[in-house]
C-alpha cells in the first residue's frame, strides 16, 4: 500500500516497484522451467496457474492504484473548494470593512460640513 506520498522514501516512483515485480515474476518462471521435475503437461498447468495468479495480482494492484488516484483527486477537489470558500469569505470581509470605512468617512464629512456651516453662520451673524 502507499504511504500517501507520490514517491517512496528512496525517491523512486511506483513504476520501479512494478518493474521489480515483473522482473521477479519472469526470473521465477525461468528458474521453474530449468529445475522442474514435472512432465510437460504438469509444467504447463503450473505455469498456467502461475500466470493466472500473477494476472490477478497485477489486476488487484492496478485497482488499488486507480482507487488511490481517485481518492487523491477527490481530496484535491475538496481542498480546492475549501480554498475557494475561504477566499470568498476573505473577500466578503474585505468588502464589508471597506463599506464600514466608507460609511464612517461619509458621516465624518457630513459632521465636518455641518460644523463648518454652523461656524460660517456664526461668523456671518457676528459680522452683522
Amino acid at each position: 500500500m502507499h504511504n500517501g506520498d507520490y514517491y517512496d522514501d528512496h525517491g523512486r516512483s511506483d513504476a520501479a516497484g512494478w518493474s521489480a515485480f515483473l522482473a521477479g515474476a519472469f526470473i521465477g518462471a525461468g528458474l521453474a522451467l530449468l529445475f522442474a521435475p514435472q512432465t510437460g503437461n504438469e509444467l504447463r498447468g503450473i505455469l498456467r496457474n502461475y500466470a493466472a495468479r500473477t494476472k490477478d495480482d497485477v489486476m488487484d494492484r492496478g485497482r488499488e492504484a486507480w482507487d488511490t488516484a481517485v481518492d487523491r483527486g477527490r481530496e484535491y477537489v475538496e481542498r480546492g473548494q475549501e480554498s475557494m470558500q475561504e477566499a470568498g469569505r476573505t473577500a466578503r470581509e474585505y468588502v464589508q470593512s471597506g463599506q464600514e470605512r466608507l460609511k464612517e468617512a461619509g458621516k465624518e464629512a457630513v459632521s465636518k460640513f455641518k460644523e463648518a456651516s454652523r461656524e460660517a453662520s456664526e461668523a456671518a451673524s457676528d459680522r452683522k
